[in-house]
């Protein structure tokens, strides 16, 4: 069963079906707005910087994809050998994808396989696992979804396995605000196109999807966004799971203020924080990039 994000935090409170799976507290409740102000509308429209630090090299899409998994494994999203990220053509004809057998912490761009849209591996010295058939349906299903992630972060995978989405403990969450979505259903391995396309069914449209007794997936248009929402995601499960374990009590960001705060983070934060990661992955590891 997929639970969609409006279900589960509409209310600003802990839902009654995270309850149900997870038995979270009760203790969670809206912060209080400020009365008589005119709150910001956020976003680019109300300020855009009239200048940012830039990458400083131009990046190929194999770069950029061995940036985003060399970055992310630096973060803790990734699990020893587990998980893919792939990015496909605008026509899903083909997608890059990381090859078996590769940590994400030693991706190199010149390990970048491409495959067509039924997994074949089309270029690349590498094999490709059979569970990129978790990716491939999703982009068949959701072409606008250039961009899939797929791994089991900690904190995530915690809070998958008792049932509970994060709440909107701090404003970086908001980025996140409409787009959760929970499976409830967990039937091993995903290694093929059948399984895929039926965990794409259960998806939907959430782009920020917790797998019960799995991990997550993030979708997004570009791999800068999916990068950054993905790198987000864990400290904000943290942040969940650590309010848990002090007994539940907190205050979570007002729904009325989260899509201008979603707006903020995402259409000025998303560039700038790509740029500030593959600084300094490319400071660390210039071996990415070859």
């Amino acid at each position: 069963m997929t639970v969609d994000a409006d279900s589960l935090h509409g209310s600003g409170k802990t839902s009654a079906r995270a309850r149900a799976v997870g038995d979270a507290p009760v203790g969670m409740v809206a912060a209080q707005v400020p009365e008589g102000l005119t709150l910001s509308e956020g976003g680019a429209a109300v300020w855009s910087p009239s200048i940012t630090p830039s990458i400083g090299v131009d990046l190929d899409e194999r770069q950029a994809l061995a940036c985003a998994f060399r970055i992310l494994a630096r973060d803790g999203f990734s699990e020893n050998i587990a998980g893919h990220i792939t990015w496909a053509t605008d026509d899903n004809e083909s997608m890059l994808v990381n090859p078996w057998g590769l940590w994400w912490e030693e991706m190199k761009s010149s390990d970048i396989c491409r495959v067509d849209p039924d997994g074949k591996v089309l270029e690349g010295k590498w094999d490709v696992t059979p569970a990129v058939h978790i990716h491939t349906e999703l982009h068949r299903r959701r072409p606008s979804a250039r961009v899939v992630v797929h791994n089991h972060p900690y904190y995530a995978t915690v809070l998958a396995a008792m049932g509970v989405l994060p709440e909107f403990l701090h404003q970086t969450s908001a980025m996140f605000d409409g787009e959760l979505g929970f499976v409830s259903e967990y039937g091993g391995e995903i290694d093929s196109a059948e399984l895929g396309s039926d965990l794409a069914e259960r998806i939907g449209d959430a782009s920020v999807v917790f797998l019960a007794n799995h991990g997550v997936i993030v979708t997004a248009a570009t791999i800068e966004e999916a990068t950054y929402k993905s790198a987000s995601l864990d400290r904000q499960c943290r942040l969940m799971f650590d309010v848990l374990v002090a007994g539940g009590k907190a205050t979570t960001v007002p729904p009325v203020v989260r899509p201008a705060m979603k707006a903020s983070l995402l259409e000025r934060g998303t560039e700038v924080f790509w740029a500030g990661a593959v600084r300094r992955t490319v400071r660390e590891h210039p071996d990415v990039l070859e």
